[in-house]
């Protein structure tokens, strides 16, 4: 059986990607920093009380794992703050770019040892992060958290093809969740669908990319 561990995996995106992976037959370990009663009737490995942020619960994390090795590793939890030129607050800003950038790269480089052979890694990004597609300014660390993101992952396809191991970063798109008032244009259920395929499609020729779930190549 593969496994698959899933950051942010109480609600939203992450919930919706565990149903989809408990229904293709996977052992799925759902990470939250507290679970949800949806999360808690699958029968998800759930572990729970962890935050992204926090390295001594991210070490916690990698020690309950031990012996355990993982398929698929799916970077997903995320905030978005509304912040615009004139009221930015400069706590949240840093607290986007903790849990939006700083965290993923943290819990992949713990959780290293525990990837089998051939494992695939997955950072849920967004559009908002492609400076190219800036068009309409505002959001500041939203966007510039979601970029270094970008930049991140980028460079941990580079370091990580010598182990075989395939990285992708992906837009789920606008999605109907809590994060943005449910005020999306598709269900986190058909981002979930979109985001399997493009995973199932990762592989060593085309880690490093960064696309929309729907398979379009988004510009940096």
């Amino acid at each position: 059986m593969n496994t698959v561990l899933i950051t942010g995996a109480n609600r939203g995106i992450g919930l919706a990607l565990a149903h989809e992976y408990i229904a293709h037959g996977w052992h799925v370990i759902a990470v939250c920093r507290k679970t949800s009663v949806e999360l808690s009737e699958t029968p998800a490995q759930v572990i729970a009380g962890v935050d992204v942020t926090s390295t001594s619960d991210v070490h916690a994390l990698a020690e309950q794992l031990t012996g355990i090795k993982i398929d698929l590793l799916i970077n997903n939890a995320g905030i978005l703050h509304s912040d615009h030129l004139g009221e930015i607050d400069y706590s949240n800003l840093t607290k986007q770019f903790l849990v939006n950038a700083q965290a993923p790269l943290q819990v992949t480089e713990v959780l290293l040892s525990h990837l089998n052979v051939g494992a695939k890694i997955v950072f849920i990004t967004s559009r908002m992060g492609s400076i190219a597609d800036n068009t309409s300014g505002g959001y500041y660390g939203y966007r510039m958290s979601k970029a270094a993101l970008n930049a991140g992952a980028k460079s941990l396809s580079l370091d990580l093809k010598p182990r075989g191991i395939a990285v992708a970063l992906l837009h789920p798109g606008y999605v109907h969740t809590a994060m943005v008032n449910f005020g999306g244009d598709i269900s986190a259920e058909e981002s979930a669908k979109r985001l399997t395929q493009r995973i199932a499609e990762l592989n060593m020729d085309n880690t490093g990319g960064f696309l929309h779930s729907n398979g379009e190549r988004l510009e940096w």
